[in-house]
């Protein structure tokens, strides 16, 4: 592996640095606001991540809830704890 030094590291960092610049523009990051604007990008898809658990927890919730309501139900009436016939 060759390492460059003097005027070669010159030239591979400037390289470099037009090449992200270039990466930057075709993203349409090149404002000079791109931390910000992923740091937005990130802090939207992670509330969308949590509102999708909160989503999936909550389901969970309301269907084992009402299973149990129907369980409870269930053997009200067969225990004849309700206003049923008798």
């Amino acid at each position: 592996m060759a390492y460059f030094s003097g005027q070669g590291r010159e030239l591979l960092d400037r390289a470099a640095e037009r090449g992200a610049e270039r990466v930057l523009t075709h993203l349409g990051l090149e404002n000079g606001h791109a931390a910000r604007d992923i740091r937005e990008l990130r802090d939207l898809l992670e509330a969308w991540r949590d509102a999708r658990r909160t989503a999936w927890r909550t389901t969970v919730k309301v269907i084992t809830t009402g299973i149990l309501a129907a369980l409870l139900v269930g053997a009200a009436i067969k225990l004849k704890l309700m206003g049923g016939p008798q």
